[in-house]
């Protein structure tokens, strides 16, 4: 087997970067780069952690600390700074290790100690999850959750019927869906008629002015993005140009035409509509080309402007539109609420993160198939296919 090293650590300044080394006799290449403060031949135990630094020749590249996480497994912890981390890599390179990406290496680690297949792929997703719920979410697969699931049906095959697996499958899916929104995040698309304030809502729900506000109508032509934290979810914000039928229309304008598109574009691709509307406007205000798009979608009716006089019946609303939030994005009237109902809306309020979700295509696809099994014995070969990545 070789010797493979990669950058455990994001991309970027910080204060300390981890590079992993793994594979057979990494031991020697750690001996060869690595001088112990002690002045002493370093003890490479599994569990012993070691003060030094790495050396390319006789030329101090940086002070470490090592972990000897197993036999002929490293954790190299070094300053954050790219330079060094990239010095690093090259020595280790020059030294006979294959340099590859984190998600590759930790594949080969995992393999290597006989995890099963479940395992992996929730150790893989660990370094991509955007909140700590959404690791928590996966660290639960592990012992207990779908692995724990997995085996019981296997182990149960003869005593459980295939609607009680059907069951079971559906319920795992269904909660899948919102643990993938607080893993992965979610994106809301912020729509709504011209000078409806969304550049306001998305300046207020972002903590800090993102997007130009203005009081003339079609300020914003392009979208712009901004992240925030609502309760265990990562909220990637897309605030569009307004949408109104005339702009799509008229042929003059070609930025603003574009600047429509890319809105619809937005819609379609959104995880969560919120749909803002001008409490001080009339009902006149609603787009009917808007309302087709947006049916049938997870929509979030806000009324904003809350602070004006009403001009808006809600009496008038479409029904598929709900009942609105009323704000004052100015302000801030109402955000709280708004908060809350936007945790509401994508499931995440009281989620349990211990229940058993899937959190890989793989997972889901093997899923999809043991609901249409036909027989215990095509039931048991999905299942041990998806603990062990093959039946």
């Amino acid at each position: 087997m070789s010797i493979f090293a990669a950058v455990m650590t994001g991309r970027g300044t910080g204060a300390i970067s981890t590079i992993q080394l793994f594979g057979d006799k990494a031991d020697t290449v750690i001996k060869r780069i690595f001088k112990p403060a002690t002045g002493k031949p370093p003890a490479l135990k599994p569990g012993k952690i070691l003060l030094g630094a790495i050396s390319d020749a006789d030329k101090i590249i940086d002070q470490v600390v090592i972990g000897c996480e197993g036999n002929n497994s490293f954790a190299i912890n070094c300053h954050g700074n790219p330079l060094i981390v990239e010095m690093i890599m090259r020595l280790l390179r020059k030294e006979g290790a294959e340099l590859i990406t984190t998600e590759q290496l930790l594949a080969k680690s995992l393999t290597q100690e006989k995890h099963n297949a479940l395992t992996i792929e929730a150790k893989l997703a660990m370094l991509n999850a955007k909140t700590l719920e959404g690791t928590k979410i996966i660290v639960n697969q592990i012992e207990s959750g779908l692995s724990k699931k997995a085996a019981q049906w296997l182990q149960n095959i003869k005593a459980l019927s295939l609607d009680e697996i059907t069951k079971n499958v559906e319920q795992i899916l269904n909660a899948s869906r919102t643990a993938t929104f607080i893993i992965n995040g979610c994106t809301a698309t912020i729509a709504g008629p011209p000078n409806s304030g969304k550049s306001t809502l998305l300046n207020r729900l972002a903590g800090r002015e993102k997007a130009i506000v203005t009081d003339i109508k079609g300020t914003t032509r392009d979208w712009v993005s901004a992240e925030c934290r609502i309760g265990p979810l990562a909220l990637t914000l897309i605030d569009t140009a307004g949408l109104d039928e005339k702009l799509t229309t008229s042929p003059k304008d070609a930025i603003e035409k574009a600047a429509q598109q890319k809105s619809v574009e937005m819609l379609e691709q959104a995880d969560l509509i919120l749909l803002v509307l001008d409490n001080n406007q009339t009902a006149d205000q609603l787009d009917k080309k808007l309302i087709q798009k947006i049916t049938g979608r997870k929509v979030l009716t806000i009324l904003n402007k809350c602070d004006l006089p009403a001009g808006f019946d809600t009496e008038n609303l479409p029904e598929i539109l709900g009942k609105p939030v009323r704000i004052s994005a100015k302000f801030g009237n109402g955000i709280e609420n708004l908060l809350k109902k936007i945790q509401d809306m994508m499931g995440v309020v009281r989620f349990d993160l211990t229940q058993p979700v899937c959190i890989t295509a793989r997972q889901q696809n093997l899923l999809e198939q043991l609901k249409q099994a036909k027989s215990k014995r095509k039931a048991a070969s999905i299942i041990t296919e998806l603990l062990n990545g093959h039946a």
